[in-house]
């Protein structure tokens, strides 16, 4: 499976999820979000730890502001274009599925297996900054 596949079965998983949920009510916006806050956990946990390691932040402190707010627009418009543009979602959906039940229950257990892995990663990643002395390096 490519890159771009897993990617588009982890949107396809995320939306089933919100289809299960008691509101159906945009669950293509939902998952969407879903995956948005996923790859900026990812994000936070590279900085925190390029800030652990180095002992430096990897943005100024005045610019972090604007630097955050450009990745999250950025890639917000990916999401757009990816999946809400002329509903392209859609067909994501139709083709997994598809897939037989067994295919689709593996591919279950694998995203969500991704998705913890990301949750326990950024909380690692700030439980070692909170090991570090920052008093030593200011």
């Amino acid at each position: 499976m490519t890159i771009k596949k897993a990617y588009y079965y982890l949107f396809y998983k995320l939306y089933k999820f919100s289809e299960a949920a008691p509101s159906r009510w945009l669950s293509d916006w939902k998952a969407t979000f879903a995956l948005l806050v996923l790859e900026i956990w990812v994000l936070l946990s590279f900085m925190v730890y390029y800030k652990v390691f180095t002992k430096k932040d990897l943005i100024p402190d005045n610019r972090l502001t604007i630097v955050g707010l450009t990745v999250v627009v950025i890639l917000s418009l990916i999401k757009y274009f990816v999946f809400e543009h002329r509903d392209r979602w859609k067909e994501c959906v139709g083709e997994f599925s598809s897939w037989p039940a067994k295919k689709n229950k593996t591919g279950t257990l694998i995203v969500w297996f991704i998705v913890l892995l990301i949750i326990a990663n950024l909380i690692f990643s700030f439980y070692l900054m909170s090991q570090v002395n920052w008093k030593q390096y200011r």
